[in-house]
């Protein structure tokens, strides 16, 4: 089964594509988007995105991980991703980065809203978590905009094997 396509008042969520790896290598590669995560390397190389999108069709048919492309729905620009990173049963783990040139516009908020929706009525999830380096708090504002409320501080290692302190959220399908 294809993953859907989602839409929103101004955005589509569509599976990547092997043509968008150049412009996720320099949306995620910018070193401002990537320290406000817990994975995403810098310096990114083209082939990394090329082999991250070349694994989302085999993680979606194991219903272990869906992936969308953020886009404006009027340009068709590649805005960011945003996923469920892990999916366990009936919980899922929200992920979600967005370039630079675009924070600050609503377009997560609206993405993490779609896909929360999406994963409850359709994928049948019953708890999402997310969590966001205590470093971002606009990460945080994102997840509670879209219903989720936090539940705990943790350390994690980042990618550079150091402990970095996250904020958890979650939501429920009640």
């Amino acid at each position: 089964m294809k993953q859907p396509d989602l839409k929103t008042e101004r955005l589509l969520l569509r599976s990547f594509r092997p043509a968008d790896a150049g412009v996720v290598k320099n949306l995620a590669g910018n070193y401002n988007v990537s320290k406000m995560t817990l994975n995403i390397p810098h310096p990114y190389q083209s082939r990394m995105a090329e082999e991250w999108i070349g694994s989302h069709q085999g993680s979606w048919d194991a219903k272990t991980r869906v992936a969308y492309a953020i886009v404006k729905l009027d340009t068709q620009q590649l805005l960011g991703a945003i996923s469920l990173v892990r999916i366990d049963g009936k919980e899922g783990e929200l992920g979600y980065w967005v370039g630079e040139p675009y924070w600050g516009m609503g377009y997560c908020t609206e993405a993490t809203k779609e896909l929360i929706k999406f994963s409850f009525q359709k994928l049948g999830l019953e708890r999402i978590v997310a969590e966001h380096l205590t470093s971002n708090p606009a990460s945080g504002r994102v997840m509670e905009k879209a219903g989720m409320r936090p539940v705990m501080t943790t350390l994690r290692l980042d990618r550079n094997g150091e402990s970095a302190s996250m904020e958890v959220y979650e939501i429920r399908n009640t």
